[in-house]
Order: C-alpha cells, then structure tokens, then sequence
C-alpha cells in the first residue's frame, strides 16, 4: 500500500504531517480489507482476528473445520494469516497497540480451539524465556512481548515479575531457549540485565538477550555482551523469527533491530 505523506504549517506555526493515504483516504478497517485472503473460509477468521472477536474466530474455524480443513493447518493458513495481517498495520501506524492485544487474544483463543479439534498437535516455533528484571514489578511490557511471541507461533516460558538473576539462568540452563527476554521499567532494577549477561557468559551460553522497557535504552543494552535493544514489544517476535532464519549472530541481530 502506497503511502504520501505532506508537510503543512498550521496556524501556530507547528508542523503537521499528515498521512494523506491512509488518515484521508482509508480507515483501518479499509486497509484490512485489502490485505484479508480471498478464500471464502479464510477470510473470516482473519477478520475476525483483526476485529478482535474471539467468538467469531471459533464460528470461523467451525466453518472451515465443517467444510474439511485441518485444525492445525487452519493454525498457519488463517489464524496467522489474520494476525500477520494486524502487524502489518500496526508497524505502518494505521492501528495501535491495544489492537494488536485484542487480536493476539482472539489469535491464541483460536490456537487453543485447534489443539482441542486436532488429534496431532501444532509444531512451535520455537521458545523463548520472558521475565521482569529482579525487583521490578511491573509487567505490562513483559506481558504484551509473551502475548505477541504466543501469537507469533513461539512457546513462552514466562518467568513473571522481580525474577532473581539465579531464576533466569536456571531457566535458560533447563530450557534452552532460542532467545531471552527482559524488561524493566526502574533504572534501579535494569542493572540486574548485565549481571544476567555475566553469568550466562561464564556458563557458555551465548544466547541473545533481548532487553525493553522504560527504564532502558539502546546505549545501555549495548554495554552488554549478549544484548539486543527491543525498542517496542513488537521486536520480540521480529528478533526471535530473525534467529530463527539467520542464526543467533548477536552482531547482526544489533544491525537489524538497533535505531539509533
């Protein structure tokens, strides 16, 4: 989908930009329907991962079920069909976060429904270890990354909040995952990220650690030998699919994911 963008001064003197394509000419829900598949089975699942209407998606699936698809193909052919259609949105800035949270919800209310009419089971992805760094409390980050990997096909090993250091490298130890995952949104508690990094080096492991949050920034994962800045939850599946193509080179993860 094309996009024009335009330069205005508005009477204050502040600069607007508008986004003419899309704020002009399509709301969201125009710009999904372009991007919808046109199998008549399909398509409404993956609009109802987009709206977010978990009912829907299982009437959807009943239908294709009905008409003889596979419960675990319906997972890769229509539920993340609808939910590649949400990221594609949200990464141009046509819908938000909140979107994104709803439709992941609907997303893994679906993959449940498959496993439940299946007598094989979907394979993962991979896994990833997700935690709150040690003495901090809040979640919502951590939350939203394990909800977009799920969504994404990944299994999440979702250690909670104020995870001691210990209980990370234990996890990483047990399940050795294809990426780990921090958040922290004290600058008091982020430190606990490069004691997490020290340790996993002495043991051998050189996995990548991907590290968000408000408290955090690219200059400061940087520091770190295994770090890899998210800056939005959205990284977390881009990054663990990025390894899973290229391989864990810590390098090219920071080429690819790094901003600034």
């Amino acid at each position: 989908m094309e996009v024009e963008y335009l330069i205005d001064i508005d009477p204050s003197g502040i600069l607007v930009r508008y986004n003419v394509a899309l704020e002009k000419a399509m709301t969201p829900e125009a710009a999904a329907e372009e991007l919808y598949p046109k199998d008549k089975l399909i398509y409404p699942i993956a609009k109802a991962i987009f709206e977010g209407e978990e009912d829907d998606v299982v009437d959807g699936l009943k239908a294709a079920m009905k008409a003889g698809k596979d419960p675990i193909t319906l997972i890769d052919s229509a539920l993340m069909v609808g939910m590649g259609v949400v990221t594609k949105l949200y990464d141009e800035g046509v819908i938000f976060l909140p979107n994104v949270m709803m439709s992941a919800d609907a997303m893994l209310n679906g993959i449940e429904f498959c496993k439940e009419n299946s007598k094989t089971s979907p394979v993962s992805k991979g896994k990833v270890v997700c935690h709150v760094a040690e003495g901090d409390v809040h979640d919502i980050g951590k939350n939203i990354v394990a909800a977009l990997l799920r969504a994404n096909g990944y299994d999440v090993v979702d250690l909670g909040r104020d995870v001691p250091v210990d209980e990370v490298i234990t996890s990483v130890e047990k399940e050795s995952p294809l990426m780990l995952t921090g958040t922290a949104l004290m600058t008091t508690t982020m430190y606990a990220f490069k004691e997490i990094n020290d340790k996993l080096l002495e043991k051998g492991y050189r996995i990548p650690f991907a590290c968000g949050g408000g408290a955090v920034n690219q200059d400061f994962v940087s520091q770190y030998e295994l770090g890899v800045y998210g800056e939005e939850a959205a990284d977390a599946p881009k990054m663990a699919d990025f390894i899973k193509a290229h391989g864990d080179n810590i390098v090219k993860l920071r080429e690819t994911f790094h901003k600034h």
